[in-house]
């Protein structure tokens, strides 16, 4: 009465609906276990930021046509906890440090840039303890100058399960500097004596 191909069409369309169905409940389960663990309020420790301003004149480092522009790197410290972000399901972890700061004046825009990042595949690994680390990244912004902005930076996370999407997270507590201004130099022009 059926051909082969149907009874095929009907097992693989049987076997394509469960699947959807144990990754979903593989997903809700260990988003709630995350929950319950209390991993979306985990504290952290950011301190002894020090920031860093150099000005390049590289494509390599935003300038353009050789137009020198602000480079921005830090030496900072973290302590964070973060072994309650893995369960069954976690592949790994991928955890960030980010500054927010806002644009010069007269722009309502706000952005964000990632300082350093790390990817911890284990619990044993999730103990994050740095002391007088630095940054992975120069940055630089698509303004000219960084000097003078106050920044608030971050520990942000993002758990890569092995079922079911990304959840993405932050840590409590933060930080906010002001990067330094710097002081153009003037260049002293040599005169020749006739």
């Amino acid at each position: 009465m059926f051909s082969l191909a149907q009874r095929f069409q009907t097992v693989s369309n049987q076997v394509v609906t469960y699947a959807c169905f144990i990754a979903a409940f593989v997903a809700i389960t260990s988003w709630l276990q995350l929950a319950q663990n209390d991993a979306f309020s985990i504290p952290a420790t950011i301190n002894n930021i020090q920031p860093s301003i150099n000005v390049r004149t590289s494509r390599y480092y935003g300038s353009q046509n050789g137009k020198p522009k602000q480079n921005s790197k830090i030496v900072f410290d973290i302590d964070a906890d973060l072994s309650s972000l893995f369960n069954w399901n976690t592949k790994q972890i991928f955890v960030y440090l980010t500054a927010e700061y806002s644009g010069s004046e007269g722009r309502d825009t706000l952005n964000e840039v990632t300082y350093w990042d790390k990817i911890i595949t284990s619990k044993d690994d999730a103990q994050l303890s740095l002391h007088n680390a630095k940054s992975k990244y120069s940055v630089w912004d698509l303004e000219e100058k960084f000097d003078g902005r106050e920044a608030n930076f971050q520990l942000k996370w993002n758990i890569q399960p092995w079922v079911g999407p990304l959840i993405y997270g932050q840590t409590e507590g933060n930080k906010t500097i002001t990067f330094p201004v710097i002081e153009k130099t003037q260049k002293k022009v040599k005169q020749k004596v006739v």
